[in-house]
């Protein structure tokens, strides 16, 4: 079996910035991209940022030049710094990894960490 879970969320002030960290573990061979997504309420979950093994990122519009995504595959984390945090960024955030497990690639999800943007 393979977790992912997610942490760093909380309540922050417009303006300010949270980091929020997704750490996988168990029967894992190796990791290939990896995500973050938000969910606010009322809304479909919408790509936020991704990154590929080697490092290559790719960002939604809302967030280029706030967000940076990154990865530690020794640790098999991925993290997501968010500055210059906005209201309307608040959400539910979540983490997937495709994940190869015995030469098979499975697309996991964590449960979600809550950030809450204050005016």
């Amino acid at each position: 079996q393979v977790q992912l879970v997610e942490s760093g969320g909380g309540l922050v002030q417009a303006g300010g910035s949270l980091r929020l960290s997704c750490a996988a573990s168990g029967r894992i061979s190796s990791i290939n991209a990896m995500r973050w997504y938000l969910q606010a309420p009322g809304t479909q979950r919408e790509l936020v940022a991704d990154i590929t093994s080697r490092g290559s990122t790719n960002y939604a519009e809302s967030v280029k030049g706030r967000f940076t995504i990154s990865r530690d595959n020794a640790k098999n984390t991925v993290y997501l710094q968010m500055n210059s945090l906005k209201p309307e960024d608040t959400a539910v955030y979540y983490c997937n990894a495709d994940v190869v497990v015995d030469n098979k690639s499975y697309r996991y999800w964590g449960q979600g960490t809550q950030v809450t943007v204050s005016s």
